[in-house]
């Protein structure tokens, strides 16, 4: 059996995340909270918070609330890890993306208590920054957030439609509806648009970036306010991001030497039909 949930079809798994989800904020819940932000019965919350309680996912405190726990923490912990991997990984990536576009700030995103955390590689030879500033920027009107949430679980589109999709300017997405259509074309095409939906007078092209085993773990994206022709952005972003997914892929094979196919940063070894030192010609090239 599925549990006794208001939706008997959803699997364990699903349960267990959409009660971690609900930590994101890092927030003290208590278990009716739990079963309602999570969609499930009060009984199933108790059983899968007491599992997690037993594994150190989550701390029961002594008035009844539940917390992130200490295993959880240390998950986070390595996470942040992975992003500093992600960070170093892509400044090779973003320099020739900056290099290629010279109209267009260069931005690395993830996903940081359902806001955009990111570094920037500002257009010209400004220095990109050395550490993920804190999270600062809405998913649901940015190019870069909609490229984020459209591979992540679905709860977490939930848990940013539940915090308020606030109105930036007369173009951004504020019904859950709309953000939910754009998402799914994100999905179908791999690239989100964000025209003037923070800043009017902006445009901004995202595109997800995947690491070992296609998990998402970030998104490329282009910003600028001086273009604003989507499909002279779109051919060097997707390059970039594909390049820098290969890069993470061949990274995660721990130590293993980049064989042919295997991709480097822009097409630094072979990998996938760029030939060596090609990169920055090919973002050139599409550039034009």
């Amino acid at each position: 059996m599925a549990g006794n949930s208001a939706d008997p079809g959803r699997s364990v798994t699903s349960k267990v995340i959409a009660i971690l989800v609900t930590f994101t904020n890092g927030s003290t819940y208590s278990l009716t909270e739990i079963a309602r932000l999570a969609g499930l019965s009060v009984s199933t919350a108790y059983r899968l918070t007491t599992e997690l309680v037993d594994w150190g996912m989550l701390e029961r405190s002594e008035d009844g609330q539940y917390r992130i726990g200490l295993q959880l923490k240390v998950l986070s912990s390595q996470a942040g890890e992975l992003r500093a991997t992600i960070q170093e990984q892509a400044r090779g990536v973003m320099d020739d993306l900056a290099a290629a576009c010279s109209y267009a700030d260069v931005r690395l995103g993830v996903l940081a208590d359902l806001e955009v955390a990111f570094v920037e590689r500002g257009a010209g030879s400004r220095p990109m920054p050395v550490s993920f500033e804190p999270a600062s920027l809405p998913a649901h009107a940015t190019a870069m957030g909609k490229a984020l949430l459209a591979f992540s679980p679905p709860r977490a589109v939930d848990m940013v439609v539940a915090r308020g999709l606030k109105q930036y300017t007369r173009f951004t997405v504020t019904t859950a509806d709309g953000l939910r259509r754009c998402l799914a074309v994100t999905r179908l095409t791999r690239v989100a648009v964000a025209r003037g939906e923070l800043e009017l007078d902006t445009v901004a092209v995202a595109v997800p970036v995947f690491g070992g085993g296609g998990e998402l773990v970030g998104a490329l994206e282009l910003h600028s306010r001086e273009c604003h022709d989507v499909r002279r952005m779109q051919p060097p972003l997707i390059v970039a991001a594909r390049s820098l997914s290969r890069e993470l892929a061949t990274q995660h094979t721990r130590g293993r030497p980049a064989a042919n196919g295997e991709a480097s940063i822009l097409g630094r070894h072979t990998n996938g039909g760029y030939p060596a030192a090609a990169g920055r010609y090919a973002l050139r090239a599409n550039d034009r």
